[in-house]
């Protein structure tokens, strides 16, 4: 048998870390099977992915960015028919097709010649013109979709006959959380991790902490980890704004980090402010698999991944004011910490963890791996 998984990244965020969850769960459940992945280029997800596919392949996909949206609909068309024919060739010559994101155009326009070929996991909460884009495309595929979250089915509002199912992200996290150490003697330690964007709401905490009585804010840490995606302004605009906050150094900004574990670790509380809806949650979801019960915004998935009042805090979106309270009121209550973090774990255990999500993955998959392969695959399948 042999199967291909498509991605459109090759970093090392949140989708990326996805991806390769992903592909390590399809291994494990069809160890015998050519697997190949295809990417649009090398980079550091690569570490990840070793060891995991028989063959690693680099093709120009024909990929829906925002920043790029002008472009694909002028010179980026006289790339479409070579991208289509390139997808159409891999469906053809594989038994099953596992494309990551809806962004992965060219496959999905191809993936309606070959009926039953294609399973599409959603991880992303588009808006305006671009969700009925992706809707579009999601529909003329007729793939069997995989939304990682009721909040992004919800969001994609796709018909009732359509084939589709929630399976959350399975996370890798930690063998145990770590303890909880914060007793009020200490500044409390907060960590934003992820990329630097407006969507993201690093600015919405920064002026949470502004609005903290002098006493209060003399108490917390701030460490923000994370990268402008081809942005240096946004990144030196946020640096610019920490440097004023007269914090005295107690607020860091530092690169994105492929590595987040001493992140958690270190922090206390994780604190993901996000502005508009994120399909999940990935960080708050590593947060509670580390121990560490996140604040979150009330917004998207990220009100199916934290229980209000036991495995962290929910306040609502764009709220810096809302946020400053929640805030407050840990520094206030340090024993708020202790009582949330062994039911985050919990949370994380069950719903979350790759051996939960694993389980769910075997369920959608194991009628399709048993079926007798279609076509034998080339040796390799070249551009």
């Amino acid at each position: 048998m042999h199967i291909a998984c498509i991605h459109q990244g090759y970093e090392l965020y949140g989708s990326d870390r996805c991806f390769a969850e992903s592909v390590r769960t399809i291994r494990a459940l069809a160890p015998d099977a050519r697997l190949t992945v295809v990417l649009p280029r090398p980079g550091p997800i690569l570490d990840l992915l070793q060891g995991l596919a028989d063959e690693i392949l680099y093709e120009p996909l024909w990929i829906l960015r925002r920043r790029g949206l002008a472009r694909l609909a002028t010179l980026g068309l006289l790339r479409l028919p070579l991208a289509l024919a390139r997808a159409a060739r891999r469906l053809a010559t594989c038994d099953l097709v596992y494309v990551n994101t809806t962004v992965v155009a060219d496959y999905l326009i191809a993936a309606r010649l070959f009926p039953g070929r294609t399973i599409l996991h959603v991880h992303e909460i588009p808006e305006g013109l671009v969700r009925k884009v992706l809707r579009l495309l999601v529909r003329w595929s007729g793939a069997e979709v995989v939304f990682n979250s009721q909040a992004t089915r919800a969001a994609f509002a796709l018909p009732a006959c359509a084939d589709t199912r929630v399976i959350y992200n399975g996370i890798a996290g930690p063998a145990a959380p770590e303890p909880v150490t914060y007793d009020g003697t200490r500044p409390l330690r907060l960590l934003m991790l992820g990329r630097i964007s407006r969507i993201k709401g690093q600015e919405v905490l920064l002026d949470a902490i502004a609005a903290l009585p002098p006493a209060v804010r003399a108490r917390i840490e701030l460490r923000i980890v994370g990268s402008a995606f081809e942005d240096a302004a946004r990144e030196a605009a946020l640096a610019a704004r920490i440097g004023d906050s007269g914090m005295d150094g107690r607020i860091t900004l530092r690169p994105f980090d492929p590595n987040p574990a001493p992140h958690y670790r270190w922090a206390d509380v994780v604190v993901v402010p996000s502005r508009l809806p994120e399909s999940l949650g990935r960080v708050a979801i590593e947060a509670m698999a580390y121990g560490r019960p996140p604040v979150v915004s009330a917004i998207g998935g990220l009100v199916e991944v934290v229980e209000a009042g036991r495995t962290g805090w929910t306040v609502p979106p764009d709220d810096a004011a809302a946020l400053s309270a929640a805030l407050a009121a840990i520094v206030a209550d340090p024993g708020s910490l202790a009582a949330r973090a062994p039911a985050a774990r919990r949370r994380f255990e069950t719903l979350f963890s790759e051996a939960a999500v694993g389980r769910a993955f075997s369920a959608m998959l194991a009628p399709r791996l048993a079926r007798k392969p279609r076509a034998a695959a080339p040796a390799v399948v070249h551009p």
